[in-house]
């Protein structure tokens, strides 16, 4: 079996490259793509790596941490948009050949901290 790890460090520096050929080849023919927060689903190889291409705007992105093992793979990642950024957390799960057949997405968006507990956290 071929190490997932390495197939989602590839996924994500062909993603920012723009190589969609590479990008295509880390992926299972039937890959399943999907964004709890919006409720989309995302089937198959060619629609995934479509809706990677045409994601609008001059976005970047650098791998914070991945955590890995057989099978299943974990990466934070920090994305800009133009001026915007975020993070995100994605889920992988590998099949036989070491591909990727699932991929689940969280953009989680920032927000301020409730008042009152300000005396047990520091910002940064």
């Amino acid at each position: 079996m071929t190490d997932l790890r390495k197939t989602v460090e590839t996924f994500w520096a062909t993603a920012e490259a723009r190589d969609w050929a590479a990008f295509e080849n880390t992926l299972a023919e039937d890959v399943v793509y999907t964004l709890p927060q919006t409720r989309e689903r995302i089937s198959g190889r060619e629609r995934y790596v479509r809706f990677n291409r045409e994601y609008p705007a001059d976005w970047h992105l650098r791998i914070e941490r991945i955590v890995a093992e057989p099978g299943q793979v974990v990466s934070w990642i920090h994305f800009t948009v133009g001026l915007e950024e975020m993070y995100g957390i994605s889920f992988f799960t590998g099949d036989e050949h070491g591909r990727i057949a699932a991929v689940t997405d969280f953009w989680p968006e920032p927000y301020e901290p409730p008042a009152g507990r300000e005396h047990l956290v520091e910002r940064y």
